[in-house]
Order: structure tokens, then C-alpha cells, then sequence
């Protein structure tokens, strides 16, 4: 008699948790059920899986906290080209957090990652060149770099180019323009940028101010304008 012929027993098979459901479980704080879900799937090679198993071992949710741990998943996950991922290398590398500091490295990765249009990522690269942190200070770069990031609606990134701006670092002084950029970012709660702002004001003449506050308007409604992104 052929096994055609027979009736056979099939095994279901469990569906195999997808990343959304790891997502929808770390929003709901059930962290456990989100580490069984990314857990398998970052193992697998998912670099998303591995930011977010990453991110699980950075906060203490879950697992054990461990930057150590953290700063593994996250670098596996930016080597296949993940951005976020590989602005917290660059970033974890600059400070020396969960590895040994380089910032040197730290900037490379962060150059990679903003290349991609992470926007705290060219925040975080914009920091150090304007420091002259581990590498060379380039003010200039740091200025285009806080520039993208704040047109994509990044606060603190706002509040540093209006800075800039007001005091002739890495671009041409100008008072207008700092005050657009520094309105931005105070309206959003910089507590810095609203300092800043205080102190430009003092020298603005009410035609400065009133075009400083035409352009922060502008870039306020400016379509196509991202979501901007929490500091």
C-alpha cells in the first residue's frame, strides 16, 4: 500500500513571532515577551531585531543592563547598515561606553550614519568637530552638519546653529538667522535657546526681528518637513 493512501498525522507548526510583535511588546513594557521575540530573530542576522536587542541590554529591560552587551548587538546590527545603530556605535565609542574609547573610530562610524540621513547622528558628529573632540575641530563642517540636522526639525540641533550663527563660529555672524534658528528650538523647550536668544535680541533692531521671526515661521510650516526627533 502506497503512503498515499494512508492518512497522516501533520505537526502544526507555531507561527514564528515577527518583529512588529517584539515592537508592540516593548511599547507595552511586556519586555520579557520582547526579548523572546528579538532574541531569535537578531541571532538570525534581522539588524533591526539587533539594534532593538541592543537597545533591551543598554536600558535594563528584560536583561540585565549592559552596555558591554548593548554596544555587541548594536555593532553587529550598523555592520549590515543600520543607522541608528551605528550612531550609538559612534557615539558609545566616542564616550567610551560598553568599549574602550576611540573616538577617532567613533567619528566613523558616525560619518557612515549620517551619510544615511541620521539625524543624530550628524548632531552627534557636529559635537566633536566643533569641539575638537579626538579629532580635528572643523567649526565649518559642524555647522553643515547642525544645519541638516536642525532643517530635518531636531531641536538641540536648532539651538546649536542658532548659536553659531549668533556668534560667528563656522559661518558668517548673523543675527537674524540665529534668531530664527534659537526661536525653533526655545519654542520647543531648549532651555539653553531661550538664553541665547534673550542675549541676540539685545542687539536686533525691529526690522531683524521681525524677518528673524518671518523665517522661523517659515521653517516651522515648511512641508515635507520629518517628524522631529526627541533629544
Amino acid at each position: 500500500m502506497s503512503l498515499a493512501a494512508k492518512s497522516l498525522a501533520v505537526q502544526p507548526l507555531a507561527p514564528v513571532p515577527t518583529l512588529t510583535e517584539g515592537v508592540a511588546a516593548f511599547q507595552a513594557r511586556a519586555y520579557d515577551r520582547a526579548l523572546a521575540v528579538f532574541q531569535p530573530l537578531a541571532e538570525a542576522g534581522d539588524p533591526e531585531a539587533q539594534a532593538w536587542l541592543g537597545a533591551l541590554h543598554a536600558g535594563g529591560t528584560g536583561v540585565p543592563a549592559s552596555l558591554t552587551q548593548a554596544f555587541a548587538w548594536y555593532r553587529r546590527a550598523a555592520e549590515q547598515g543600520h543607522g541608528p545603530a551605528a550612531t550609538n556605535v559612534g557615539a558609545m565609542l566616542a564616550m567610551g561606553q560598553g568599549v574602550a574609547q576611540d573616538r577617532a573610530e567613533g567619528a566613523r562610524w558616525l560619518e557612515r550614519a549620517a551619510a544615511s540621513g541620521d539625524v543624530m547622528a550628524a548632531y552627534n558628529l557636529a559635537t566633536l568637530l566643533a569641539k575638537g573632540d579626538g579629532l580635528p575641530a572643523d567649526p565649518a563642517r559642524a555647522a553643515d552638519l547642525y544645519r541638516s540636522a536642525a532643517e530635518a526639525g531636531h531641536y538641540p540641533s536648532q539651538a546649536r546653529l542658532g548659536h553659531l550663527y549668533a556668534h560667528g563660529i563656522g559661518v558668517e555672524r548673523d543675527r537674524v538667522e540665529a534668531f530664527a534658528w534659537l526661536s525653533l528650538a526655545a519654542g520647543h523647550g531648549v532651555g539653553t535657546a531661550l538664553n541665547a536668544l534673550e542675549e541676540v535680541i539685545k542687539e536686533m533692531s525691529a526690522d531683524e526681528k521681525r524677518e528673524g521671526a518671518a523665517r522661523a515661521q517659515a521653517r516651522r510650516t515648511a512641508p515635507g518637513r520629518i517628524a522631529p526627533i526627541p533629544a
